[in-house]
């Protein structure tokens, strides 16, 4: 899967949200299916974004601690 095509994918959909300072919590399942490819690739180009320092990955401290991308 070409990493810059999901980075670029990610980065307006952080960039849409209305949250302060931009984050998001990422849909693995609606991403795959917007690039038609499995999660597991893009799963995995996350992890290669964040490994990369393209993306910063956190987790909520309060329910639902979900794992939120934001923009280095």
């Amino acid at each position: 899967m070409e990493k810059e095509i999901l980075l670029k994918l990610v980065q307006s959909m952080i960039m849409s949200s209305s949250k302060k300072p931009k984050y998001m919590s990422i849909s693995t399942v609606k991403v795959a299916d917007l690039l038609e490819t499995s999660i597991s690739h893009i799963e995995k180009g996350l992890q290669e974004l964040v490994q990369e320092g393209r993306l910063r990955q956190s987790k909520l401290e309060q329910p639902p601690h979900n794992t939120i991308y934001m923009l280095p």
